[in-house]
Protein backbone atom coordinates (compact mmCIF):
# COMPACT_ATOMS: atom_id res chain seq x y z
CA UNK A 1 0.00 0.00 0.00
CA UNK A 2 1.48 3.34 -1.07
CA UNK A 3 0.72 6.26 1.23
CA UNK A 4 1.01 9.92 0.32
CA UNK A 5 1.85 12.19 3.25
CA UNK A 6 0.77 15.78 3.88
CA UNK A 7 1.94 17.89 6.82
CA UNK A 8 -0.66 20.52 7.84
CA UNK A 9 1.05 23.38 9.70
CA UNK A 10 -0.41 26.50 11.25
CA UNK A 11 1.31 29.79 10.39
CA UNK A 12 3.48 31.64 12.92
CA UNK A 13 2.44 34.39 15.31
CA UNK A 14 1.30 37.85 14.22
CA UNK A 15 0.80 41.04 16.21
CA UNK A 16 -2.92 40.31 16.04
CA UNK A 17 -2.41 37.00 17.83
CA UNK A 18 -0.38 38.67 20.55
CA UNK A 19 -2.94 41.46 20.96
CA UNK A 20 -5.84 39.00 21.23
CA UNK A 21 -7.59 40.26 18.10
CA UNK A 22 -9.95 38.23 15.90
CA UNK A 23 -8.00 37.91 12.66
CA UNK A 24 -9.42 36.22 9.58
CA UNK A 25 -8.85 36.58 5.85
CA UNK A 26 -9.88 40.23 5.94
CA UNK A 27 -6.64 41.23 7.68
CA UNK A 28 -3.38 40.35 5.90
CA UNK A 29 -0.89 40.68 8.73
CA UNK A 30 2.77 39.67 8.39
CA UNK A 31 4.56 37.63 11.01
CA UNK A 32 5.69 39.69 13.98
CA UNK A 33 9.27 39.57 15.33
CA UNK A 34 8.17 37.18 18.08
CA UNK A 35 6.56 34.92 15.48
CA UNK A 36 9.70 34.77 13.35
CA UNK A 37 11.86 34.06 16.39
CA UNK A 38 9.50 31.33 17.57
CA UNK A 39 9.63 29.58 14.19
CA UNK A 40 13.42 29.70 14.18
CA UNK A 41 13.44 28.22 17.70
CA UNK A 42 11.13 25.41 16.58
CA UNK A 43 13.47 24.63 13.67
CA UNK A 44 16.42 24.40 16.07
CA UNK A 45 14.63 22.21 18.60
CA UNK A 46 12.62 19.89 16.35
CA UNK A 47 12.74 18.23 12.96
CA UNK A 48 10.44 19.46 10.21
CA UNK A 49 9.95 17.07 7.28
CA UNK A 50 12.06 17.36 4.14
CA UNK A 51 9.54 17.95 1.36
CA UNK A 52 9.79 18.92 -2.33
CA UNK A 53 6.60 20.99 -2.32
CA UNK A 54 4.69 23.35 -0.03
CA UNK A 55 1.05 24.38 -0.48
CA UNK A 56 0.29 27.71 1.19
CA UNK A 57 -2.50 30.11 1.98
CA UNK A 58 -1.87 33.33 0.02
CA UNK A 59 -1.89 35.40 3.21
CA UNK A 60 1.41 36.96 4.32
CA UNK A 61 1.54 35.15 7.64
CA UNK A 62 1.39 31.81 5.81
CA UNK A 63 3.76 32.54 2.92
CA UNK A 64 6.34 34.01 5.33
CA UNK A 65 6.05 30.92 7.53
CA UNK A 66 6.70 28.75 4.47
CA UNK A 67 9.83 30.77 3.66
CA UNK A 68 11.21 30.27 7.17
CA UNK A 69 10.35 26.60 7.66
CA UNK A 70 11.00 25.44 4.08
CA UNK A 71 13.53 27.81 2.48
CA UNK A 72 14.13 27.21 -1.20
CA UNK A 73 11.23 24.75 -1.55
CA UNK A 74 8.65 25.28 -4.31
CA UNK A 75 5.51 26.96 -2.93
CA UNK A 76 2.05 26.78 -4.53
CA UNK A 77 -0.24 29.50 -3.18
CA UNK A 78 -3.92 28.53 -3.15
CA UNK A 79 -6.79 30.88 -2.37
CA UNK A 80 -8.83 27.98 -1.00
CA UNK A 81 -6.42 27.71 1.94
CA UNK A 82 -7.17 31.20 3.27
CA UNK A 83 -8.76 31.66 6.68
CA UNK A 84 -12.48 32.36 7.07
CA UNK A 85 -13.57 35.97 6.52
CA UNK A 86 -14.96 37.42 9.76
CA UNK A 87 -16.68 40.46 8.28
CA UNK A 88 -17.77 43.08 10.82
CA UNK A 89 -15.97 41.15 13.58
CA UNK A 90 -12.63 41.25 11.77
CA UNK A 91 -9.63 42.61 13.68
CA UNK A 92 -11.64 43.38 16.82
CA UNK A 93 -10.39 42.48 20.33
CA UNK A 94 -11.76 39.14 21.47
CA UNK A 95 -12.35 40.43 24.99
CA UNK A 96 -14.86 42.87 23.46
CA UNK A 97 -16.43 40.40 21.06
CA UNK A 98 -17.33 37.93 23.81
CA UNK A 99 -19.69 40.59 25.19
CA UNK A 100 -21.40 41.13 21.82
CA UNK A 101 -24.72 39.20 21.43
CA UNK A 102 -24.33 39.20 17.64
CA UNK A 103 -20.95 37.50 17.98
CA UNK A 104 -22.42 34.93 20.37
CA UNK A 105 -25.13 34.12 17.83
CA UNK A 106 -22.53 33.61 15.12
CA UNK A 107 -20.43 31.37 17.38
CA UNK A 108 -23.46 29.14 18.00
CA UNK A 109 -22.89 26.14 15.68
CA UNK A 110 -26.65 25.73 15.23
CA UNK A 111 -27.07 29.34 14.08
CA UNK A 112 -27.44 30.32 10.41
CA UNK A 113 -26.47 33.92 11.14
CA UNK A 114 -23.94 35.35 8.66
CA UNK A 115 -22.53 38.72 9.74
CA UNK A 116 -22.04 41.44 7.13
CA UNK A 117 -18.93 40.71 5.08
CA UNK A 118 -18.31 37.31 6.68
CA UNK A 119 -18.01 33.95 4.99
CA UNK A 120 -20.94 31.63 5.53
CA UNK A 121 -19.90 28.87 7.94
CA UNK A 122 -21.33 26.13 5.72
CA UNK A 123 -19.44 27.55 2.71
CA UNK A 124 -16.20 27.61 4.71
CA UNK A 125 -16.81 24.03 5.80
CA UNK A 126 -17.29 22.89 2.19
CA UNK A 127 -14.32 24.89 0.91
CA UNK A 128 -11.85 23.54 3.42
CA UNK A 129 -13.05 19.95 3.19
CA UNK A 130 -12.82 20.01 -0.60
CA UNK A 131 -9.36 21.61 -0.46
CA UNK A 132 -7.89 18.78 1.59
CA UNK A 133 -9.07 16.25 -0.98
CA UNK A 134 -7.83 18.43 -3.87
CA UNK A 135 -4.35 18.63 -2.34
CA UNK A 136 -4.13 14.86 -2.25
CA UNK A 137 -5.55 14.62 -5.77
CA UNK A 138 -2.76 16.92 -7.00
CA UNK A 139 -0.17 14.84 -5.17
CA UNK A 140 -1.46 11.61 -6.73
CA UNK A 141 -1.45 13.09 -10.23
CA UNK A 142 2.06 14.57 -9.92
CA UNK A 143 3.49 11.59 -7.99
CA UNK A 144 4.41 13.90 -5.10
CA UNK A 145 4.64 11.45 -2.22
CA UNK A 146 5.13 14.03 0.53
CA UNK A 147 4.30 17.73 0.89
CA UNK A 148 3.63 20.40 3.50
CA UNK A 149 0.70 22.79 3.74
CA UNK A 150 0.98 26.12 5.58
CA UNK A 151 -2.45 27.43 6.43
CA UNK A 152 -4.58 28.69 9.34
CA UNK A 153 -5.78 27.13 12.56
CA UNK A 154 -9.44 27.26 11.59
CA UNK A 155 -8.73 25.68 8.22
CA UNK A 156 -6.81 22.78 9.79
CA UNK A 157 -9.55 22.17 12.38
CA UNK A 158 -12.26 22.17 9.71
CA UNK A 159 -10.34 19.90 7.33
CA UNK A 160 -9.52 17.28 9.92
CA UNK A 161 -12.88 17.31 11.68
CA UNK A 162 -14.46 16.38 8.33
CA UNK A 163 -12.00 13.92 6.85
CA UNK A 164 -9.51 12.61 9.42
CA UNK A 165 -9.27 9.41 11.37
CA UNK A 166 -9.45 9.24 14.34
CA UNK A 167 -12.67 11.24 14.33
CA UNK A 168 -12.58 14.29 16.58
CA UNK A 169 -14.46 17.54 17.08
CA UNK A 170 -12.97 20.63 15.39
CA UNK A 171 -11.67 22.08 18.67
CA UNK A 172 -9.80 18.84 19.36
CA UNK A 173 -7.68 19.53 16.27
CA UNK A 174 -6.42 22.88 17.57
CA UNK A 175 -2.69 23.40 17.16
CA UNK A 176 -0.02 25.91 18.12
CA UNK A 177 1.63 28.37 15.71
CA UNK A 178 4.30 26.61 13.67
CA UNK A 179 2.94 23.17 14.54
CA UNK A 180 0.30 20.84 13.19
CA UNK A 181 -0.54 17.31 12.12
CA UNK A 182 0.82 14.82 9.62
CA UNK A 183 -1.84 12.96 7.65
CA UNK A 184 -1.60 10.24 5.04
CA UNK A 185 -3.86 8.77 2.41
CA UNK A 186 -3.71 6.19 -0.36
CA UNK A 187 -5.63 6.33 -3.61
CA UNK A 188 -8.26 3.88 -2.39
CA UNK A 189 -8.99 5.88 0.78
CA UNK A 190 -9.28 9.02 -1.31
CA UNK A 191 -11.60 7.58 -3.95
CA UNK A 192 -13.77 5.35 -1.75
CA UNK A 193 -13.93 7.04 1.64
CA UNK A 194 -12.62 10.63 1.24
CA UNK A 195 -10.68 10.03 4.45
CA UNK A 196 -7.12 10.57 5.65
CA UNK A 197 -5.30 9.12 8.64
CA UNK A 198 -3.69 11.47 11.15
CA UNK A 199 -0.58 9.61 12.23
CA UNK A 200 1.74 12.14 13.89
CA UNK A 201 2.29 15.71 14.98
CA UNK A 202 4.62 18.10 13.19
CA UNK A 203 7.38 19.04 13.85
CA UNK A 204 8.54 15.60 14.93
CA UNK A 205 8.72 15.28 18.72
CA UNK A 206 6.86 18.55 19.37
CA UNK A 207 4.43 17.07 21.91
CA UNK A 208 6.72 14.42 23.42
CA UNK A 209 7.08 16.22 26.76
CA UNK A 210 3.35 16.95 26.98
CA UNK A 211 2.41 13.33 26.23
CA UNK A 212 4.77 12.08 28.94
CA UNK A 213 3.21 14.44 31.50
CA UNK A 214 -0.31 13.31 30.55
CA UNK A 215 0.71 9.66 30.78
Amino acid sequence: MKYYKLHLIRHGLTAGNLDGRYIGSGTDLPLCDEGRAQLEDLKRQFAYPQVPLVFSSPMLRATQTAEILFPGVKVISLDGLREMAFGVFENRPLNELVKDPAFARWMDPTSHDVPEGAEDRAAFYRRTGEMLMKLFEYMFKTHTEEAACITHGGVIMSMLAQHALPQRKPEEWMTDPGAGYSVRCDAEMWMRDKLVEAFDVVPEGYLDGVEEEEG
